[in-house]
């Protein structure tokens, strides 16, 4: 398990370690600020691009296989960051790397299935949230403690005899797991390449306030590579983009909840710097201590929650946790023009509690409701709601700056708690739904 969580770490530290050195990165490459803007877009784009082709793929060769490849590709895409020194070099090495983390984050689930037994699985994803949760929210805390001892390629240069290590620990104890027996389909995984690149591109050029057109072209490029991934995928007994897990409630419902979240997430994590900074007034310094309370208390109560998962309904822990969540949100915009930092701590406490909550018993509930031999794909899912979420949240941060100027940072959380809120219904109407319920492997 210690593998698993070395790995996922890094894959998702790398997600946002690289936003906060964006501006001395494209100082020292000689780039534009709006060219410099893909060293996050490639990894991005790598990554949510090929989480649902390499699930499947996972399915087929077995999930250790991918996990492994996906260390060893990450290790040496981040020594090819380390080393870049032109723009397209960098941006090229973050393709491999997101490719790398894409491997890393699309079994990852289905292993803590085979890691644990099923009554111990809410307590392994209870880790595994834990760990996706505060390695999210401490990204830019990390990426500001290397970066005032070192220069930005040390940001990448780090991930190095880490991705070693982590490959040392797994090639012994990562387990085998079960094989489907369908094959796999490259026509099916360049249309769902394109599809989520497609789409990424879009809520990316869109929170960047890009050219409308451009945003428009992409989105109908989703739409139709999306229709066409459907069609080729009608019938398939195991459906890369995993349609027929779909109509099963309880997943189905799971991955709104997911989506909901982790978007309400993006939008608070996005906004809040500026909320801190621009309309409190508080500088950088005291900015990343204030937000230090969500991802502390995140730690706290997802291995709670995860533990809780064995024996009480993922629908109404996840359902409660939303919605305190929504309470906590809500409570950040409605914030008085001088708050205290205690005040303010204890709304921020209030949001962790909430958000660390709800993620175990919601991963359990994706992954109990697909049957044993679907674990890649419903893992994929997992990965895919999540980046899915954060993205939408950012793109709507910048709308709600464009629509209310100065106050953007406040309508951001007001939004952040109604997809807080929705979530919480979604998760509570999973008490009503039919399930399909499935055995889990043995660890």
């Amino acid at each position: 398990m210690a593998a698993v969580m070395l790995a996922v770490t890094l894959a998702t530290l790398d997600t946002a370690i690289a936003n906060t050195a964006l501006p001395t990165i494209a100082i020292d490459l000689h780039a534009e600020p709006a060219a410099s803007v893909w060293v996050i877009n490639a990894y991005q784009l790598a990554m949510v691009a090929t989480l649902l082709p390499l699930a499947a793929l996972g399915d087929i060769v077995g999930h250790r296989r991918i996990y492994l490849s996906g260390i060893a590709v990450f290790t040496v895409a981040s020594l090819a960051c380390s080393v870049a020194s032109t723009l397209p070099a960098l941006a090229i090495a973050r393709v491999l790397q997101g490719l790398g983390a894409s491997a890393i984050m699309s079994v990852n689930t289905a292993l803590i299935r085979y890691l644990y037994p099923p009554h111990q699985l809410g307590r392994g994803l209870g880790l595994n949230a834990l760990v996706v949760g505060v390695s999210f929210a401490v990204g830019p805390t990390v990426a500001s403690a290397i970066l005032s001892a070192a220069t930005w390629p040390w940001l990448f240069a780090v991930n190095v005899p880490l991705g070693v290590i982590a490959l040392a620990f797994a090639l012994p104890a990562l387990p085998q797991t079960a094989r489907g027996k369908h094959q796999f389909d490259p026509l099916a995984a360049l249309l769902n390449v394109i599809t989520f690149a497609a789409l990424i591109f879009s809520l990316s050029e869109a929170a960047q306030r890009g050219p409308l057109p451009v945003v428009i072209v992409a989105a109908v490029v989703t739409v139709v590579f999306g229709l066409l991934l459907l069609r080729r995928e009608a019938g398939h007994p195991a459906p890369m983009l995993p349609v027929d897990l779909f109509k099963r409630p309880v997943f189905a419902l799971s991955a709104v909840t997911a989506v909901c979240s982790f978007a309400a997430q993006g939008l608070a994590f996005v906004s809040l710097p500026f909320y801190f900074e621009e309309i409190l007034h508080r500088s950088q310094v005291a900015t990343g201590f204030l937000m230090t309370p969500w991802p502390v208390v995140v730690a706290l109560a997802a291995p709670f929650a995860g533990r809780l998962s064995d024996r009480y309904p993922p629908g109404l822990l996840g359902g409660i946790g939303l919605a305190v969540l929504c309470v906590g949100m809500a409570s950040l915009a409605l914030m008085p023009a001088h708050p205290s930092v205690v005040n303010i701590s204890v709304r921020m406490a209030i949001c962790g509690a909430g958000f660390g909550f709800f993620q175990s018993p919601n991963l359990k509930a994706i992954m109990a409701s697909a049957p044993p031999e679907r674990s890649g794909g419903a893992s994929g899912i997992v990965a895919t709601a999540r980046l899915l979420g954060q993205t939408t949240g950012a793109a709507l941060v910048a709308l709600c700056f464009g629509i209310a100027g100065h106050h953007g940072p406040t309508l951001a959380l007001a939004l952040g708690a109604v997809f807080a809120g929705a979530a919480s219904i979604a998760s509570g109407l999973r008490l009503f739904a039919p399930s399909h319920r499935s055995g889990a492997p043995a660890a």
